[in-house]
């Protein structure tokens, strides 16, 4: 009996975790954790961004490379609509960058719109000289 009480308490709380952990969008770091330094000092960031939430409209999804205090502008891959992409100027005396993307959204609630936003873990690049 106890076991059946238990069962009804928490099988409905784990199955509404299981369920929003399956619509949170997942972030795919695309970009290489080494570069050669280049004499433009511009690098490409890529990031994949992939969700089962129909309730996203993928139409404002407005990604960003987050360096520091700067957000650096994503655009979509042509070829590839969850695939984006931006070129972070890189100073000449950095060798290491720490950065995040973040992804900000509106999404459908009930009666209305509402905004959100998606921080990735952080990462490292590592700027090599030639």
């Amino acid at each position: 009996m106890k076991r059946v009480l238990f069962a009804m308490k928490w099988v409905p709380l784990f199955a509404a975790v299981l369920f929003l952990t399956a619509c949170a969008p997942t972030l795919t770091n695309l970009t290489p954790t080494t570069q050669l330094r280049n004499a433009s000092g511009v690098y490409p960031f890529e990031v994949m961004w992939s969700s089962h939430d129909a309730t996203i409209r993928t139409n404002t999804i407005q990604p960003f490379v987050v360096v520091g205090l700067e957000q650096y502008p994503m655009r979509q891959s042509p070829r590839l609509p969850k695939r984006w992409e931006a070129a972070v100027p890189i100073s000449g005396t950095n060798q290491f960058l720490n950065y995040r993307y973040k992804f900000d959204y509106i999404y459908n609630s009930v009666g209305q719109k509402r905004g959100n936003s998606r921080m990735s873990a952080p990462y490292q690049l590592e700027v090599i000289n030639k």
